[in-house]
């Protein structure tokens, strides 16, 4: 959702599709995630605190896993972009291939579900992306250059 730190998938994809730079994919993409907007998450957590039981544990996941090439490609096909920016990288050592979230116990204890369907929230996010690119660039300035540099220059081979 807005405003998640650039370094993280959803935001870095954004930003170099609308920058038009290479998107660093870990390995062959396959990574499977449970994506949730960030709103429903929020929701998950209040209700967690004035309904839930002390001492209780509750996941939170919105029951839609996808492979994190599937998100690329979403992102670049709402911003019209081509698939060639894709850039498989070289995977991080013991990198998770899926995480599977059963947020039942939240569900049937809080009564909560998420509320906005993936789409949306991909389409709100990037919205707010586009709109916001000021904070993007300050975001992506000075010690977040160092970093980027450190996670994907090699892999990158000189392409940032």
């Amino acid at each position: 959702g807005p405003r998640q730190f650039p370094e993280k998938l959803i935001p870095l994809m954004i930003a170099n599709a609308m920058a038009g730079q290479p998107l660093p994919v870990y390995g062959d993409g396959k990574n499977v995630r449970d994506w949730i907007y960030v709103d429903d998450h929020c929701r998950a957590v209040w209700l967690a605190y004035k309904k839930g039981r002390s001492g209780e544990t509750y996941n939170i996941g919105a029951r839609n896993e996808l492979e994190n090439i599937n998100v690329v490609r979403s992102i670049l096909a709402a911003l019209g972009r081509p698939e060639s920016l894709i850039t498989y990288v070289t995977d991080r050592l013991g990198h998770d291939r899926r995480y599977a979230i059963d947020p039942s116990k939240a569900e049937d204890e809080l009564g909560w579900s998420p509320q906005i369907a993936w789409e949306d929230g991909l389409s709100r996010t990037i919205d707010w992306y586009r709109d916001n690119e000021s904070w993007v660039d300050h975001v992506r300035s000075g010690e977040y250059l160092e970093y980027y540099a450190k996670m994907y220059g090699q892999r990158l081979s000189g392409q940032i």
